[in-house]
């Protein structure tokens, strides 16, 4: 096959705790059976897919016939976080998971950030939600020039400035050095992250000019390989950052999942011989970090609706893969990640070795798969679904 795959990570769509997620205290956690469940969510196109066939849905009924090969992968790599979740579905195993820091950062992290770029301290230096912390630290921040430094479950060192206080680009510089300079060894964060905000209180975030620096990935990957072997790779989404913007032909940064789907669209209608890497963080940024079933609900019902025009674009050479890259349950009191089975969707069902591909030993197997519908020789961890070419 040398027609376009399509990869659609949902993000924060998990199906249910893993055998391992006492281990991260996630033992109750089945965000999509739990919102379902909650919500009363109609999601018939997915329903058609085989989504309510992998794990029983309340709002989702099973189908005899359905149009995909379903089933559910499990995580090896160690963590539950984006970046290891990517990570993984492109081939790469992690034994250590990124440090996180619920207690904020110590202070020898601090004060080599301070003094790398000429600040006496930081604000804040505590878990936090973004537009929270500019709420409640940015008019000191504007009163001392103080950086405001935060984390969150996530492994992530975030920086917030105000753009009349410290200029973007400045910003970006400050997060850079702490990228090469400060997060790296037993502190390699999954992502530093540069987070400008405007305005008066209350301040408002400049959501376009986020940027974020990845840890690097081991050059064996999945994008970087098909691009090494003359594949196109497209990024729509927050997947290049996640790859610190590595192995891509083109990317197309989102603000919100409607305009990661026209995106996408607008892609299908020009790409050949290409991989096109989608991510749809609305679930997991809005919805999942902030307990928002309802919101949650929705926003799959809006991709959801989306699909009959995606599976149109779709030539008989083409694949769609549907799947997450953790869990993220709004219906639980826990703002985290959690370890959590994905769901995983092949379109059309013919591809696949088996209508029902049952539970997949690594999200790496995404890896073999989509290296060999390009006719691409791997070393990736796991086994294909596809049938052989």
């Amino acid at each position: 096959m040398m027609g376009n795959t399509y990869l659609i990570i949902i993000d924060g769509l998990g199906v249910g705790a893993q055998e391992d997620a006492h281990q991260y205290g996630d033992e109750s956690m089945n965000t999509l059976g739990h919102v379902s469940e909650e919500t009363q969510c109609t999601l018939p196109n997915l329903a058609k897919l085989g989504l309510g066939n992998i794990i029983p849905l309340a709002s989702v009924p099973e189908t005899e016939a359905p149009s995909a090969a379903y089933g559910k992968m499990r995580e090896v790599s160690a963590g539950k976080d984006s970046t290891t979740g990517h990570w993984e579905i492109a081939g790469i195993h992690l034994e250590q998971p990124f440090p996180t820091y619920p207690n904020g950062f110590p202070e020898e992290v601090l004060e080599a950030f301070c003094d790398g770029i000429g600040v006496e301290k930081v604000l804040c230096n505590k878990p936090y939600s973004g537009t929270d912390v500019i709420r409640d630290y940015g008019e000191e921040h504007i009163r001392t020039g103080y950086p405001i430094v935060y984390t969150s479950a996530d492994s992530v060192f975030q920086v917030a400035c105000h753009d009349e206080v410290v200029p973007v680009e400045k910003l970006n510089a400050w997060c850079e050095f702490a990228r090469t300079k400060i997060c790296v060894g037993e502190h390699e964060v999954g992502r530093v992250i540069a987070r400008p905000f405007t305005g008066s209180h209350p301040f408002e975030r400049i959501s376009d000019q986020r940027k974020d620096f990845s840890a690097i990935p081991p050059e064996h990957n999945l994008v970087q390989l098909l691009q090494k072997k003359g594949v196109n790779t497209y990024s729509i989404g927050k997947v290049i950052d996640l790859f610190a913007g590595v192995g891509f032909t083109q990317y197309r940064k989102t603000k919100s999942n409607a305009e990661g789907i026209s995106q996408l669209l607008s892609a299908m209608s020009a790409v050949k011989n290409s991989l096109v890497f989608v991510n749809l963080i609305d679930t997991d940024q809005l919805y999942g970090h902030r307990l928002d079933p309802q919101g949650f609900a929705q926003s799959l019902e809006e991709f959801d609706r989306a699909l009959p025009a995606i599976l149109s674009k779709m030539t008989d050479e083409d694949i769609l893969i549907i799947t997450g890259d953790h869990g993220n349950d709004p219906c639980s009191d826990s703002t985290d990640h959690s370890r959590e089975f994905v769901p995983l969707l092949l379109y059309p069902h013919k591809s696949a070795n088996s209508i029902d591909l049952g539970i997949r030993d690594t999200f790496s197997d995404i890896a073999v798969s989509v290296a060999e519908c390009f006719n691409v020789k791997n070393k990736f961890p796991g086994k294909s679904f596809l049938k052989s070419q």
